[in-house]
């Protein structure tokens, strides 16, 4: 486990000087697109990699994202509300900035965001990491039922911001790892997130209009990789796989990889670098 937890908070970049640090170094940018329940810094030793690289790493965060931990959990409200045809339409602003089109690696809702910005034809490759499904993805494991009723099992949560418990974070992110490290995990990312997002998620097949949906056909959608987790609870390998069939139908290249005794927490546990060497070779192969 990196130590991470135990320093201080790294000095935070603003996201237009982020732009314009990768505009002119002249190299791919990679836009690193977060989930729920976390943050921008949890990017932070995956952007340092893909800078060690040679590329630019640019993580713009959702709109209104504090920018700490303790900042988020002081004024949770900022996170309510945000809806995923919002924020995919913030992802597709920062990146009509961008002088190069680039690689865009997203976890979780940021996985699914991740395929929507490709499927618009933004991306020069991507990668979604355990991501949450769209409209045309059918399974429904129970996990994922678990993992969701934090939010889904109170109607009026789609207009609020929901906290994890630790019991629940547990489940959902760090099931795969010790107490001891997901404890640390929970300390160190957790904070509160928008039920907006998982109620369309919940209704996507039901909702012909549903902004959760992806352009799997696309030709311009570019490369893409999908990385399952093979121990996650919150985005089961059912859920990844039914991705996958539906990405296949795109001329593009589409490989799937399940990396196995990994659970949601797979990008910030102790093990996020093998998971970002898979991905960073992907990328290098296109980019």
């Amino acid at each position: 486990m990196s130590d991470q937890s135990s320093t201080s908070p790294p000095t935070v970049v603003p996201v237009a000087e982020q732009v314009s640090q990768a505009n002119d170094s002249g190299r791919v940018p990679v836009i690193f697109i977060h989930g729920l329940w976390l943050l921008p810094s949890s990017w932070d030793r995956w952007a340092a990699m893909f800078a060690d690289a040679g590329y630019a790493p640019v993580s713009p965060g959702w709109p209104d994202d504090p920018d700490t931990v303790a900042e988020a959990n002081a004024d949770p409200d900022v996170f309510a509300n945000k809806m995923i045809g919002m924020v995919a339409d913030h992802y597709s602003q920062v990146i009509g900035i961008l002088t190069r089109q680039p690689a865009v690696i997203g976890h979780s809702f940021g996985g699914l965001l991740a395929q929507i910005i490709a499927g618009r034809g933004q991306s020069a490759a991507t990668v979604a990491i355990d991501a949450a499904p769209f409209r045309g993805v059918l399974p429904l494991p129970l996990s994922s039922l678990k993992a969701g009723f934090p939010v889904l099992g109170n109607p009026a949560n789609r207009h609020r911001a929901v906290p994890l418990t630790y019991d629940q974070f547990s489940f959902s992110f760090a099931n795969a790892v010790s107490e001891e490290e997901a404890r640390q995990l929970y300390d160190t990312f957790a904070v509160p997130a928008s039920g907006a997002p998982l109620f369309q998620a919940a209704t996507a097949n039901l909702n012909p209009w549903t902004e959760d949906k992806v352009d799997t056909r696309n030709p311009g959608r570019g490369p893409l990789l999908i990385i399952s987790g093979a121990k996650d609870n919150t985005v089961p390998t059912a859920i990844s796989a039914a991705e996958y069939k539906r990405q296949q139908h795109n001329p593009g290249v589409t490989e799937f990889t399940e990396i196995p005794d990994r659970g949601h927490a797979l990008t910030i546990d102790h093990g996020w670098a093998e998971v970002a060497q898979t991905a960073l070779a992907f990328i290098r192969r296109f980019t």
